[in-house]
């Protein structure tokens, strides 16, 4: 069955009497191709909201595709050798490393400011 006859994918939409509509599916969003370093702008801060007093530093203005988002995550929290996560073009790291992720983030060719939080 293809995409454009699978009624799950259609659900909440109006019905057309128009025997040639194509339905179109405009619910996935192209990925973005990465900046390279010099190009990102982005910004690192000390965060504790919504996370029981806990804190965390978190790096956001990433732009790029999901995998080399949760690559440069990787290479931050193995150097912080901390845990972390990359999501929604963050990157969440445990605990208070803003300091030193803002120097790796230089050393890697990045334009990275301390933002307030």
């Amino acid at each position: 069955m293809s995409q454009n006859q699978d009624w799950k994918s259609r659900l909440g939409v109006v019905f057309s009497t128009n025997p040639n509509f194509e339905y179109q599916n405009n619910s996935e969003k192209p990925e973005q191709d990465t900046l390279p370093p010099s190009q990102q702008d982005l910004r690192v801060q000390l965060d504790r909201k919504k996370r029981n007093g806990k804190q965390v530093t978190l790096i956001t203005g990433f732009i790029g595709r999901i995998e080399d988002l949760e690559e440069l995550a990787k290479f931050l929290k193995t150097k912080c050798g901390v845990g972390g996560t990359a999501k929604d073009n963050e990157i969440i790291i445990q605990g208070n490393f803003v300091e030193k992720i803002i120097e790796l983030l230089k050393n890697k060719g990045y334009k990275v400011k301390r933002s307030g939080g």
